[in-house]
C-alpha cells in the first residue's frame, strides 16, 4: 500500500482535540489579520531565526508533513504562532490542546531531522489588537516528543487505513459503474459527456455552464459523470449545491440509485451527507452551544471518536442514522455532521455552504487541499443569492435598543455612533437615499464601538440573546463589507418607522450588484464546477455576473420533446404596464376564460404582484363565477403551499392565480393533466426605482451601456418568465399551451431570448 499522507494540522485536529464543544462567541482575527500577525512576530526575531520550515516524517505507512512557523537556533526554541483577540484566557480549552499538539509534532519532526536530543517548545500567542506576545513554553526531550508523535499517529493510522481502503473500494466501484437508469434519455448523454470531460481536465478552476430542459434528468445526468471522474481523475469529493431544500431530495434519490447499482455491502458504497440548517437539526434550541449549557456539547470531542468509528462502518449516512448515533453517544448531531464532511464522498447542501463569505465547504477545501467537483443545481438562482451573500444591513433601531442595555464605555461609544448616524440621516429626505460611500466619521465611530464591545465581551462573554452582542455581530459583518466596498456595490440609506413608536429610524444597506469578484475565488478553489439549469440564456450574462474564468465551457442541450406538444401564443394587443392595467383588464380576463372554456383543465396564471393578482382575481370571479379558481396569498405556510399544489390533481379543473417569481414559479412539478396551460401576464421586469437604477449605473460602468439595461431589467425578468413556463411539459406525454400576455412579447429581439422549444410563436 502506498504511504498515507496527512498534514500536521489534520492529524492533530483528528486526534488531539479534547473536552467540550464551545461555540460561545469570542472575537477572532480575520485570515488577513492572522497573516499580518505572523509577519509581525517574524520581524521581532533577529539573526539566524528560521521561518516557515518544511518538515515531514514517517510513522509506519503514515507520512506526516507540515510547515513550522519558526525556530530560533540560539535558544533552541521551536515556535508555533497563534493570533487572537481579547483575553488570552478566552481561548477555548479544546483549541489550546490542539495548539500544543501541533507544536509538539513540529518539535518532534525537527528533532528527528536535526538529531536534537531535546528542544524548547513554545506557543506564541499574539494579540493583534495590542500587538503583544504571550509565550507559553515547555522544555521537552526528543524521546518524550517521539512518544507524543507516535501516540497521535497510532490513533490516526487505523482510521486512515480504513479510509484509504474505502477510497480504493469506492474508486474501483465507480470505475465499474454503469449508468443507473440503464439507458440515457435524449440529450442526457450529451450533458453527461460534457460534465465528465470538464471534470477530467487537469487544470483546476474549470467551469461548465450547462443549459438543459426540464425532463431529461439533470440530477443523475450530472452526478453520474462527475462521480466517474472521481475515480478516473482522483477527485476527493463532490459537492451538490441547491437553492432550495427540494433539490436535496432529488440529489439524495440519485445518489441512492447509484449506491443500489454499486451493491449492498459497505465497501465501495458512496458516503452521501446532507447538510441541514442548524435550526432544523438542533436537539436543544433553548440552550447555548457549550458544555455548561447543552448536554450534547459536554465532552463532545471525547465522545466523537467512538461515534465517528460506528458511522464509518454503516452503509448509509442519512440524517436519521447520524442523529441516532449522535444521541447514543451524547453528542450534537449538527456538529457531528459537520465533522463527517471530512470523510464523505458526496456532500449535499445549500449554495451558502460553498459560496458565502464564511462558507464552510470552501474553507475546508482550502485547508485540507481537497480536489473537489462542484455541481450547482438551478444555477440561474445563484446571481440573486450571491448578491445577497455579499450584501449587508445595519439597523439604527438595533443600535438604539443596544444603547438601552449598555453602560459605561460601551454606552458612550454606542451613543457616539448614534450621533454620527443622526448626522447621516440629515441627508435622507426620501425613503431611499443612495450614498456614494459611507462617511469616514461614521465608520470611525462604528469601529470604536466594535473594538470596545469586543474587549468587554472577551473578558465577560455576553449571552446569545443580549441586544448588544446581536448588534455587535451584525456590525462586525457590516464593517467587513464596508472595507471592501469597491466598484461592485453601493450603499442605500432607507428610512422606516419603528413598530412600537412614531419615531423613524434608518437602515444602512450595502447592496452588492456584481458578485463576480467574490465567486471567482470559489471557482478557483474547486477543481471543476458545473452550473446547470433550464434557464441560462444569454450565457454571457451568467458568465459576467458569476465570475467565470476566461476559458469557461458551454453546452446547450436541445429539448427532447416534440414541437406539437407545446403551443405558445402572444396576446400582443394587451398591455400589462401599471398605467394600462384597468384599460386592459377585460381583454386579459377574456383571454383566460376563452382558453379555459375551449379546453377545461388546470391552469396557472402568473401576475407581477399581489396587488395586480387581487385586482384581476376580484374582477374574474365577478364576471366568471362558474370557473373554479385558487390563489396564492402573502406569507403562506408550508402546509398551505402544499395544499395549493395538491389541489392540482389529474381530475381537477381550475385556474390558479399566483405571483411571478414566487414559490410557485419554479421547482413545482405538475405533470400530465395536473397542468395543461400557463398564462404569464407580465414581462417580469424588476421595478423601476432609484435602487434598481443605481444598480443599472454600476452595471454600466463595468459591462457597458448596451448591457446595463438588459442585465438589470430584461434578463432577470425573462428568467422568471421562462421558469414559469417551464412548469409545463414535464415528460414526453405532456401537452399544453403558454400565453404570453403583453404587447412587448411581440418584439422579435425579445422572442429570440425565449427557449427554442417555445417557437414558433403565434400572435393572437
Amino acid at each position: 500500500m502506498n504511504p498515507i499522507s496527512v498534514s500536521v494540522r489534520a492529524l492533530c485536529e483528528f486526534t488531539a482535540k479534547q473536552g467540550d464543544l464551545d461555540l460561545r462567541f469570542t472575537p477572532s482575527p480575520t485570515s488577513a489579520q492572522g497573516m499580518e500577525g505572523h509577519k509581525w512576530v517574524r520581524k521581532q526575531r533577529q539573526g539566524s531565526y528560521e521561518a516557515e520550515i518544511s518538515l515531514e516524517g514517517f510513522y509506519q505507512d503514515l507520512l506526516v508533513r507540515g510547515r513550522a512557523d519558526g525556530f530560533a537556533p540560539t535558544s533552541k526554541r521551536l515556535e508555533e504562532v497563534k493570533t487572537y483577540r481579547g483575553k488570552l484566557e478566552g481561548i477555548r480549552a479544546h483549541y489550546r490542546s490542539l495548539h500544543w499538539a501541533q507544536a509538539k509534532v513540529y518539535a518532534h519532526l525537527l528533532c528527528q531531522s536535526r538529531d536534537f536530543t531535546d528542544i524548547n517548545v513554545a506557543l506564541v500567542y499574539f494579540n493583534i489588537d495590542t500587538q503583544k506576545e504571550s509565550v507559553l513554553s515547555e522544555f521537552c526531550s526528543a524521546a518524550d516528543l517521539k512518544i507524543h508523535f507516535e501516540t497521535l499517529c497510532q490513533r490516526y493510522i487505523q482510521w486512515a487505513q480504513q479510509q484509504a481502503q474505502h477510497r480504493n473500494a469506492r474508486d474501483t466501484a465507480l470505475q465499474r459503474l454503469a449508468f443507473p437508469m440503464g439507458k440515457f434519455r435524449s440529450g442526457q448523454r450529451k450533458m453527461s459527456v460534457a460534465v465528465y470531460r470538464t471534470a477530467m481536465l487537469q487544470d483546476s478552476g474549470q467551469v461548465l455552464l450547462a443549459q438543459a430542459p426540464t425532463g431529461i434528468g439533470k440530477t443523475i445526468g450530472t452526478l453520474f459523470p462527475i462521480l466517474k471522474a472521481c475515480a478516473d481523475n482522483h477527485l476527493d469529493k463532490v459537492f451538490y449545491l441547491t437553492a432550495k431544500n427540494t433539490g436535496h431530495a432529488l440529489a439524495e434519490q440519485a445518489l441512492s440509485s447509484i449506491n443500489q447499482q454499486i451493491g449492498t455491502s459497505t465497501a465501495g458504497r458512496l458516503r452521501g451527507l446532507t447538510l441541514q440548517a442548524k435550526e432544523k437539526s438542533c436537539e436543544h434550541p433553548d440552550k447555548a452551544c457549550h458544555g455548561d449549557s447543552c448536554p450534547l456539547a459536554k465532552n463532545f470531542y471525547d465522545h466523537l471518536p467512538s461515534a465517528r468509528y460506528e458511522i464509518s462502518n454503516t452503509s448509509e449516512w442519512g440524517k436519521e442514522q447520524i442523529r441516532s448515533i449522535a444521541i447514543r453517544y451524547q453528542i450534537c448531531p449538527y456538529y457531528l455532521t459537520q465533522e463527517l464532511v471530512k470523510w464523505a464522498d458526496v456532500v449535499i447542501g445549500d449554495y451558502n455552504y460553498f459560496y458565502d463569505r464564511s462558507a464552510m465547504l470552501a474553507a475546508m477545501t482550502t485547508s485540507y487541499q481537497w480536489k473537489v467537483g462542484v455541481l450547482v443545481d438551478e444555477s440561474h438562482n445563484l446571481v440573486d443569492r450571491a448578491r445577497a451573500m455579499y450584501s449587508g444591513e445595519l439597523a439604527q433601531f438595533d443600535l438604539v435598543r443596544a444603547i438601552k442595555y449598555a453602560s459605561g464605555t460601551i454606552k458612550r461609544n454606542l451613543n457616539a455612533l448614534n450621533r454620527a448616524w443622526n448626522e447621516l440621516n440629515q441627508e435622507a429626505r426620501q425613503t431611499y437615499h443612495i450614498l456614494n460611500d459611507i462617511p469616514a466619521t461614521w465608520l470611525k465611530a462604528l469601529n470604536k464601538a466594535i473594538v470596545r464591545i469586543g474587549e468587554v465581551n472577551a473578558e465577560n462573554p455576553m449571552l446569545p440573546d443580549n441586544p448588544i452582542l446581536g448588534f455587535y455581530l451584525n456590525a462586525l459583518s457590516f464593517e467587513e463589507l464596508a472595507n471592501q466596498l469597491g466598484n461592485y456595490a453601493f450603499v442605500v440609506l432607507t428610512r422606516s418607522h419603528s413598530a412600537n413608536s412614531d419615531r423613524s429610524y434608518t437602515r444602512l444597506n450595502i447592496q452588492n450588484v456584481i458578485p463576480a469578484p467574490f465567486l471567482n475565488e470559489r471557482h478557483e478553489t474547486a477543481h471543476a464546477t458545473v452550473m446547470f439549469s433550464g434557464t441560462l440564456t444569454p450565457n454571457h450574462f451568467y458568465s459576467d455576473m458569476l465570475g467565470f474564468p476566461e476559458d469557461w465551457y458551454w453546452v446547450d442541450i436541445p429539448t427532447p420533446f416534440k414541437q406539437e406538444q407545446l403551443q405558445v401564443h402572444v396576446s400582443h394587443d394587451i398591455s400589462t404596464k401599471y398605467k394600462d392595467r384597468n384599460a386592459s383588464l377585460a381583454q386579459l380576463m377574456h383571454t383566460i376564460s376563452s382558453q379555459y372554456i375551449s379546453r377545461p383543465g388546470n391552469y396557472l396564471c402568473f401576475l407581477s404582484s399581489f396587488e395586480y393578482l387581487n385586482m384581476v382575481l376580484g374582477a374574474f370571479q365577478e364576471k366568471y363565477p362558474e370557473i373554479p379558481i385558487s390563489q396564492q396569498y402573502r406569507s403562506m405556510s408550508n402546509q398551505a403551499k402544499d395544499d395549493f399544489i395538491a389541489g392540482f390533481s389529474e381530475t381537477s379543473q381550475q385556474v390558479g392565480f399566483v405571483v411571478l417569481g414566487g414559490v410557485f414559479g419554479e421547482g413545482v412539478d405538475l405533470p400530465g393533466d395536473r397542468l395543461i396551460g400557463v398564462f404569464i401576464a407580465t414581462l417580469g421586469l424588476p421595478q423601476f426605482n432609484a435602487v434598481n437604477e443605481h444598480m443599472r449605473l454600476i452595471t454600466e460602468t463595468v459591462f457597458g451601456k448596451e448591457n446595463a439595461y438588459n442585465y438589470t431589467y430584461l434578463y432577470p425578468g425573462l428568467r422568471k418568465v421562462v421558469q414559469a413556463g417551464g412548469r409545463l411539459i414535464r415528460s414526453e406525454h405532456d401537452c399544453g399551451v403558454i400565453y404570453l400576455i403583453d404587447e412587448r412579447y411581440s418584439n422579435r429581439e425579445l422572442q429570440q431570448l425565449l427557449p427554442p422549444q417555445w417557437h414558433p410563436i403565434t400572435l393572437s
